[in-house]
């Protein structure tokens, strides 16, 4: 009896194998929030029964979900969803983005950033968006190295105009100007009278004579005056006209 009743159960778990085998299912190339409400079936292709079974919430014009946990809400209800891109968010906006750009993967941050907080490549992910930013850059080397201009959200998208080159000279610090001409070299130590970035022009004071001139930063605590100053400031309004 005992025997017949191992038997039945080992053909019960056989049968009920593929039932319980989750469905392959795909992130959708084109994410789209209509309604605040993000739900399996807009996330994934073929959700089938599950289509309209809440993820999260959109409070806001986007939300950013975490894939690991998103893999794992589908599973609960039969899909499988294998992430071969090995996506850690997912960035999902609303229909009000417009189509340009959905399914694409964009650079965001994997953490919060505050204002003047350098990104290194361990900073950044690849995320699932709806929509890239007009100004997002060709890839992480172009951004590794910048300062936040303004407070980051984790899961933003990366934006040219959010990051700027880090301060190498801040207000107040004494600096080294260096003057260099036909072979004549002159250092001396200036008051910085504003914060600036290396290739940026800014003010500094004589302590002695307390007059002030202009200079370009150069590196920490390091500017120059005279002609490589000028040199400097060519190079910089040549640049910036060729992006125009």
């Amino acid at each position: 009896m005992m025997f017949r009743s191992l038997i039945g159960l080992a053909l019960a778990l056989a049968c009920a194998a593929p039932a319980l085998a989750g469905t392959p299912v795909m992130l959708n190339a084109e994410i789209v929030d209509t309604d605040g409400h993000v739900t399996l079936g807009e996330l994934f292709d073929d959700a089938g029964p599950a289509q309209g079974v809440v993820v999260a919430e959109r409070r806001g014009p986007s939300v950013v979900l975490d894939a690991a946990a998103v893999q794992a809400f589908a599973h609960r209800y039969g899909l499988d969803w294998t992430n071969p891109e090995g996506l850690r968010r997912i960035i999902v906006r609303g229909d009000a983005v417009g189509s340009a750009g959905r399914g694409r993967e964009v650079l965001s941050y994997a953490h919060n950033f505050v204002v003047g907080e350098v990104v290194q490549a361990s900073d950044l992910i690849w995320s699932k968006a709806v929509g890239a930013p007009v100004d997002a850059p060709p890839g992480v080397d172009a951004v590794v190295g910048l300062a936040a201009r303004r407070p980051l959200r984790e899961g933003d998208p990366v934006e040219n105009h959010d990051l700027t080159p880090p301060m190498v000279i801040k207000a107040g610090e004494t600096v080294m100007v260096t003057y260099s001409d036909q072979g004549v070299t002159l250092t001396l130590e200036a008051k910085a009278l504003a914060n600036a970035a290396a290739g940026d022009s800014l003010n500094v004071q004589n302590p002695a004579s307390k007059k002030v001139i202009e200079a370009v930063a150069t590196g920490p605590g390091q500017a120059v005056v005279g002609p490589e100053a000028l040199r400097l400031k060519a190079d910089r309004n040549s640049s910036q006209f060729a992006l125009r």
